[in-house]
C-alpha cells in the first residue's frame, strides 16, 4: 500500500484513501470498532489458555506451539465465515475451539471484533457508505475471503464498486454481485528460465542480476523485485549477500529479530533461562546489554576479568563461591561490586518461570519490547524457539529499494523487473496441509481454508507473469543443501530452454568486490593475498623445507626473546620436540580454543591437575598435624578425604566438571590415587619433612605452606643459558638435611620399559633434581623419580648429574637451531596431544608432518639427536 500511496501523492489525488478491505469494514462500522490484530490475539490466547477447560485439547493446551496453532485456526475459521459456536455440537474438537474463542473474545477489548462482527456492524450503516467511503475501487487482489463477500455485495446497492483486475484472473463468485470489473490485456515480458546449483547459488545470481540492472541504468531500485513462494529458505542467504553487496534490499515480509543486536540480547537472556547459567552465556548477555540501563550498566568496564578463564560457573552455587572469594582489589576500579553481580545471578537463577520479571530488570528499549512479544507468542519454556520465529521491519522503504518478498506480495504490487526463485517441485506450488487443530474429517479443508496455499501459489505465479512489464527470470535450484537432486516445478512446463548456470561460472556482472575477485581467478591471482596463499599451499606440498614451514630470519628478536624467558620443563620439552610449537605458544601466544560444552569425563591433563591439587592440600594438612613421616594410615585417609572435599569445591567453581555421577566417580579415583601416592614407601628418609608443589626459580608459591628455600632465587642450567622455574610435585628432606627425594607424580599408565630422557619427553626428574641441588647445596644427596600411584611404580633416575650433562648438550643444540631461524616441526607436531594442531594444515599428522619431518630432521642436525635418546 505504500507504493499506491506514493503514486497517489505524486498525482495529487487529495482525499483518496488507500486501505485494506478489512479497514474498509472497520471504517464503515464506525465507533470504536477495530479488527483483531495478530499480537492482541496471541496475547489473549496466552492469557486464557491456562484457565480455560478445552475438553479434547486439554492435554496439549500448554505445550509449545499451542498459541501459534490456536491463532492460525481461529483466523482460518473467521476468514472462512464459520460460526464455531453454532457448530460446537458437531464434534468435541469444535466444542474445544468454540470454548477457546469465547474466552478469547471476552479477554479482548470490547471494540475489537471478528470479521463476521465487523461485517454485521458495517451492514447496519450501509446508508452512510456514500458519505463515509464514496466510490470504492478494489486493486491488486485476485481473491477475497468468504467473510467479506456479503459486505462487498451489499455495498454495490449504495455506492459504485469497481474491481480493477487488470490482467489478473477474477474469482467466479464475483459474477452477479453488481461489482463492475475492469480488465486489461496481460503484459508480455521477456521470460527466461535458469537453473542454479543450490538455493544459495540462486540467491547469488539474483543479487548479481539486480546489481547489473542498477549499474547499467536499465532499472531503478523500486522497479526490481526478487520473490519466492516461501521466503524462509532464502532469508539468511539474502541477508548476508546484500550486506556484502552494499545494496539496499528491502525484506517486505520483515527480518528475524535475532539478526539485530536487540534481538541477540533477548536471545542471550533466553539461552540462560532455558539452558542454565554458565560463564560463556553470562559473558554474551553482559556484552549485549551491559551498556544499557540496568544492573549490568553499574558494573565497571572490564569487570569480566574477575572471571577465571577456564571456570564454567554452571550453577548459582559456583557463582556464589567465586564471589565469596573476591576482594575489592580484584575489581578494575578497586571497589566491591559483588553484591550487584550476586543480585544478577540470583535473578537469572529463577529460570524461565520468572521470565517477565527478569526481562524487565535486565533489558530495555527495543530488546525489552522483543522480549515481551516473545512471552506473548508462546510459553516461557520455549523462549528460544519462539524467538526464532519473530520478525520485524528492516527499516528500508519499498518505494526506493530493490525488494525481496513473498510471491503473494509481488502479485498485489507488480514491478517491471522480476526474478522468481525456488521454482522446484513441492516448493512452488506448495502442498496443501490440514489445519493443526481442526482435521479434514471434522471440517473439510476446502471449507475451512477456501483459499488453499497451493492454489494461491499457482494464481500468484500467473498473476506475476501477466502483470510484469519488462522481464521475468524463472529460477530453480538443481540440488538441495545436502546434495540431493531436486525436480522442476510443474509451473515451468511451458517455459523451455532453461539456461544451466554453473556454480563457478564467471558472472557478467559481479555484485561485490569479493564476488568479482572470487569469480575471476586470473584477477585474484595478482592480489598480494592470493599470491601469498598460493605460494603457501604449494610450499606445504613440497618435501623440502620452505619459509612457510617455519623458516624465519636468523637472530630474530622474537626468537631471542622467547629463548631468554625463564623456562619450565614443559617449555623445554616443547623446544626439543616441536620448535614450531615453542614459537607459536611462547612467541605468538597461540592457544587452543576453549570448548563451549562441559566435558563428559576429565581428560588426562585435567585428571592430573585434580590429583596434584588433592595431594598438595592433603600433604599440607598432614605436615601441619605432625608430618607425613609420622602419620598412620587412618590419619592419611582422613587428610585425603578432607582435601578432596575442599578441592572439589574449588574445582567446581573454577573449571568445567562432568555429569554428577561421573564426577563423583572421578573424585573417588582421585582420592584413591592420592592415598596410594602418600602411602608409597619403598624409600623413606629418617625424620623427613615433606613439601608439596614446591615453587622455585621465581614463580609464586601456590599456597602459604612453608618452603625449604626462597622461591625467588634464580636457577640456571650451567652452560645451557636457560633459567628454569616450576613446581616440584613433592620434595622430602631428611632430618639431618643430607638427603632429599624428588618425586614427580604421573597419573597415567607407566611405560613398559625403564626410561631416561625418553626422546626428550621426560625432563622433570633431572631438572628438578638439579634445582634442588642448586638451592639446597652441593653436599645434599638427591634421588629423583617418577611415581605412578595407579600402578604403584617408582621409576628412579639412575645418574641425575650425567643426565643433566646430556640434557645440556641437547638444549645447546636446540638453542643454536632456533637462533638460526629453524622453527620447524618435530615428532610431537600434529600429534594426538598437540594443542596447536589447529594451526597446521588439515590432517597434518597423516600428511604434512610425514612429508616434511625427514627434511626438518636433516636441517636440525645435532638438535634432532634427542629424539632418539633413551
Amino acid at each position: 500500500m505504500r507504493e499506491h500511496r506514493l503514486a497517489a501523492a505524486r498525482e495529487r489525488q487529495h482525499g483518496l484513501q488507500i486501505m485494506s478491505f478489512e479497514q474498509l469494514a472497520v471504517r464503515l462500522a464506525g465507533g470504536f470498532a477495530r479488527p483483531i490484530d495478530d499480537e492482541s490475539l496471541r496475547a489473549a490466547i496466552q492469557a486464557v489458555l491456562p484457565s480455560t477447560p478445552l475438553g479434547e485439547l486439554e492435554s496439549i493446551k500448554l505445550l509449545p506451539g499451542m498459541v501459534d496453532a490456536s491463532a492460525d485456526t481461529l483466523h482460518k475459521a473467521w476468514r472462512a465465515g464459520i460460526d464455531l459456536a453454532a457448530r460446537a455440537g458437531d464434534h468435541p474438537r469444535l466444542d474445544s475451539i468454540a470454548r477457546l474463542e469465547t474466552a478469547v473474545l471476552a479477554q479482548l477489548p470490547p471494540g475489537m471484533m471478528r470479521p463476521a462482527d465487523l461485517v454485521a456492524a458495517a451492514s447496519l450503516r450501509l446508508g452512510h457508505a456514500k458519505a463515509v467511503l464514496g466510490p470504492v475501487e478494489i486493486v491488486g487482489i485476485t481473491e477475497l475471503s468468504p467473510c467479506w463477500r456479503p459486505l462487498l455485495q451489499a455495498l454495490t446497492t449504495h455506492i459504485a464498486v469497481i474491481w480493477t483486475a487488470g490482467p489478473r484472473p477474477t474469482p467466479a463468485w464475483l459474477q452477479g454481485t453488481g461489482v463492475t470489473i475492469n480488465r486489461t490485456g496481460p503484459r508480455t515480458p521477456a521470460i527466461n528460465a535458469v537453473s542454479a546449483a543450490t538455493a544459495y547459488h540462486e540467491a547469488i545470481e539474483a543479487v548479481r542480476w539486480a546489481r547489473s540492472l542498477l549499474a547499467s541504468g536499465e532499472a531503478q531500485p523500486a522497479e526490481i523485485a526478487i520473490a519466492g513462494a516461501s521466503t524462509a529458505e532464502y532469508d539468511d542467504h539474502f541477508l548476508s549477500l546484500h550486506a556484502d553487496a552494499n545494496l539496499d534490499l528491502h525484506f517486505v515480509h520483515g527480518i528475524k529479530v535475532t539478526t539485530t543486536r536487540d534481538g541477540q540480547a533477548a536471545a542471550a537472556l533466553a539461552d540462560i533461562l532455558i539452558r542454565g547459567l554458565s560463564q560463556t552465556r553470562m559473558r554474551r548477555l553482559a556484552a549485549l546489554c551491559g551498556s544499557e540501563t540496568g544492573p549490568f550498566q553499574t558494573l565497571p568496564p572490564g569487570w569480566m576479568r574477575i572471571l577465571p578463564s577456564d571456570a564454567p560457573l554452571a550453577s548459582a552455587a559456583a557463582w556464589t563461591r567465586l564471589l565469596d572469594r573476591l576482594t575489592p582489589a580484584d575489581w578494575p576500579d578497586a571497589q566491591d561490586h559483588a553484591a550487584t553481580l550476586r543480585g544478577i545471578v540470583a535473578l537469572l537463577a529463577k529460570g524461565h518461570t520468572a521470565a517477565e520479571e527478569i526481562g524487565a530488570a535486565l533489558l530495555s528499549g527495543r530488546a525489552l519490547a522483543i522480549w515481551r512479544n516473545v512471552l506473548l507468542a508462546g510459553p516461557s519454556g520455549s523462549l528460544d524457539a519462539t524467538l526464532e520465529t519473530l520478525k520485524q521491519d528492516d527499516g528500508l522503504e519499498a518505494c526506493v529499494s530493490v525488494a525481496w518478498m513473498p510471491a503473494s506480495a509481488l502479485a498485489a504490487s507488480p514491478r517491471r523487473f522480476v526474478r522468481l526463485v525456488g521454482l522446484n517441485s513441492a516448493r512452488w506450488p506448495r502442498g496443501i496441509s490440514e489445519d493443526r487443530l481442526i482435521s479434514d474429517h471434522i471440517i473439510p479443508t476446502v471449507e475451512l481454508d477456501p483459499l488453499p496455499v497451493g492454489a494461491a501459489d499457482r494464481r500468484d505465479f500467473e498473476t506475476i507473469l501477466a502483470t510484469t512489464e519488462h522481464q521475468v527470470i524463472l529460477s530453480r535450484s538443481r540440488r538441495d543443501s545436502e546434495g540431493r537432486l531436486l525436480g522442476r516445478s510443474s509451473l515451468l512446463g511451458d517455459h523451455a530452454g532453461e539456461t544451466y548456470i554453473r556454480r563457478n561460472a564467471v558472472p557478467l556482472h559481479a555484485f561485490s568486490e569479493t564476488d568479482r575477485l572470487m569469480a575471476r581467478p586470473q584477477e585474484f591471482a595478482h592480489e598480494p593475498q592470493a599470491i601469498s596463499a598460493t605460494a603457501c599451499w604449494r610450499n606445504w606440498h613440497r618435501k623440502e623445507i620452505t619459509p612457510h614451514d617455519g623458516l624465519v630470519r636468523a637472530d630474530h628478536p622474537l626468537l631471542l626473546a622467547i629463548l631468554a624467558r625463564t623456562q619450565s620443563a614443559s617449555s623445554l620439552k616443547l623446544l626439543l620436540r616441536s620448535p614450531l610449537g615453542f614459537l607459536w605458544k611462547y612467541g605468538m601466544h597461540l592457544r587452543m580454543p576453549e570448548s563451549g560444552t562441559d566435558p563428559l569425563v576429565l581428560d588426562a591433563l585435567g585428571m592430573g591437575d585434580l590429583v596434584h591439587m588433592t595431594l598438595d592440600l592433603a600433604l599440607q594438612k598432614l605436615e601441619a598435624a605432625g608430618g607425613l613421616a609420622k602419620a598412620d594410615v587412618n590419619q592419611i585417609a582422613a587428610a585425603v578425604q578432607n582435601a578432596a572435599v575442599e578441592v572439589s569445591g574449588v574445582w567446581e567453581s573454577e573449571r568445567a566438571i562432568p555429569p554428577a555421577v561421573i564426577w563423583h566417580r572421578t573424585l573417588d579415583e582421585a582420592r584413591l590415587l592420592t592415598s596410594r601416592a602418600l602411602t608409597y614407601g619403598d624409600e623413606r628418609l629418617p625424620d623427613a619433612r615433606s613439601y608439596g608443589e614446591v615453587a622455585f626459580g621465581g614463580v609464586s608459591a601456590k599456597s602459604a605452606a612453608d618452603s625449604p628455600w626462597d622461591s625467588a632465587t634464580v636457577v640456571e642450567i650451567p652452560d645451557a643459558g636457560f633459567r628454569i622455574a616450576g613446581y616440584i610435585d613433592r620434595l622430602d628432606i631428611s632430618g639431618d638435611g643430607k638427603r632429599a627425594l624428588v618425586r614427580d607424580y604421573k597419573t597415567g599408565r607407566p611405560p613398559k620399559d625403564n626410561i631416561g630422557l625418553d626422546g626428550g619427553r621426560e625432563l622433570q626428574r633431572c631438572l628438578y633434581a638439579f634445582a634442588v641441588k642448586a638451592l639446597l647445596g652441593a653436599d645434599v644427596s638427591i634421588s629423583a623419580s617418577l611415581l605412578y600411584p595407579r600402578d604403584q611404580i617408582d621409576l628412579q633416575l639412575d645418574d641425575p648429574e650425567a643426565t643433566l650433562v646430556e640434557i645440556t648438550g641437547y638444549l645447546q643444540a636446540a638453542r643454536i637451531n632456533l637462533t638460526a631461524g629453524n622453527a620447524l616441526i618435530g615428532p610431537d607436531t600434529g600429534g594426538t596431544y598437540d594443542d596447536l594442531a589447529f594451526a597446521l594444515p588439515a590432517n597434518a599428522g597423516a600428511t604434512y608432518c610425514k612429508r616434511k619431518l625427514s627434511a626438518a630432521t636433516e636441517l636440525f642436525g645435532d638438535a634432532a639427536h634427542v629424539w632418539e635418546a633413551q
